[in-house]
């Protein structure tokens, strides 16, 4: 009587009982410093991004205190309802399109371009000079780059008017004019994240293969023509994975700068959903109908970022996933 053996493939090993799991421990003996270096950001995301997940339960309730989150009646999409039919929804949309486009629109390009334009500087001592100036924004924290705005725009002391008295014209109050806030804050956000953003590129520009640039001298090129055909093309898919992650957060303004920035005179450009959600949930105490405001601009959030990442995949062939 025969026996049949059954061979693997060359180059395959036979896979015994609990080897899988063994492979997973030796993985995590090896690299366990790093993981006990990873534990921070875990237990930051559990307590302060998943954790209140749960929390959105409020959105759906007519949240009381003493009642608790589970004691709380239950009203469904009452909040919701409320929220699209009620007089601010179109205007909080708006502006919070309008705002985060521009800033879009206007703040993704500067990096890039700094980025490419100062790769092309030679001077070692000048090119860091550069950086570190244009780096320094971004450790400023946003009370600190908002008092500065303040006191630039002041109408009584501030620098800027005070160049415009200089030629003879009258103050203005920037930060009370509606049609000047969407300017300042865009023109802050490129002033404070410009130079930081710019890393990114910069480390994308360093992996460049450097033969391309000198068959491209070879060639005749010019510094301009080898920025359009070399650099350019070769860092397109981070330009492109940047761009994915800046459009999902396109609906996510951060309420802070607006917050510091915005009065009732200039609510009608500058109102957004997370400075909507500040006041009705922390000084209004309605927590259930800030909840479902808030849970809305998540959503549209989410919605953005998968619209990017389709257009990504189609333009470039990347994308996050």
């Amino acid at each position: 009587m025969q026996t049949t053996s059954t061979e693997l493939p060359a180059g395959r090993k036979r896979k015994t009982p609990g080897s899988g799991l063994s492979s997973v421990w030796r993985h995590i003996v090896r690299d366990r410093q790093l993981l006990i270096l990873f534990i921070p950001c875990i237990i930051f995301f559990v307590l302060f991004r998943y954790g209140p997940i749960y929390g959105l339960i409020i959105a759906f309730k007519d949240y009381n205190v003493y009642q608790g989150i589970m004691g709380s009646e239950w009203v469904g999409l009452e909040h919701f309802r409320r929220f699209f039919e009620g007089p601010d929804f179109w205007l909080l949309f708006r502006n919070t399109l309008l705002l985060g486009l521009f800033t879009l629109l206007w703040a993704f390009p500067f990096p890039i371009l700094f980025a490419v334009l100062l790769n092309e500087v030679r001077s070692i001592r000048f090119k860091k000079t550069i950086q570190t100036f244009s780096y320094l924004p971004a450790f400023l924290s946003v009370v600190i780059v908002s008092s500065m705005i303040i006191d630039f725009l002041s109408p009584t002391h501030g620098l800027v008017n005070e160049v415009i008295k200089f030629f003879g014209f009258e103050p203005k109050y920037f930060l009370a004019s509606s049609e000047w806030f969407r300017t300042i804050y865009i023109s802050s956000d490129i002033w404070q994240h410009m130079g930081y953003d710019a890393i990114i590129y910069l480390a994308a520009i360093a992996s460049i293969d450097p033969t391309l640039y000198e068959a491209a001298k070879v060639d005749g090129a010019s510094r301009f023509h080898m920025m359009r055909y070399i650099t350019i093309p070769s860092i397109m898919p981070t330009i492109l994975i940047m761009f994915i992650l800046k459009s999902g957060a396109m609906f996510r303004i951060g309420y802070e700068k607006v917050l510091l920035l915005y009065s009732p005179m200039t609510y009608d450009v500058a109102d957004v959903f997370s400075t909507y959600v500040y006041r009705k949930g922390l000084l209004e105490t309605n927590y259930s109908y800030a909840a479902a405001v808030g849970l809305f601009e998540s959503l549209i959030a989410l919605v953005m970022l998968l619209i990017s990442q389709f257009i990504s995949k189609r333009a470039g062939g990347r994308g996050l996933w």
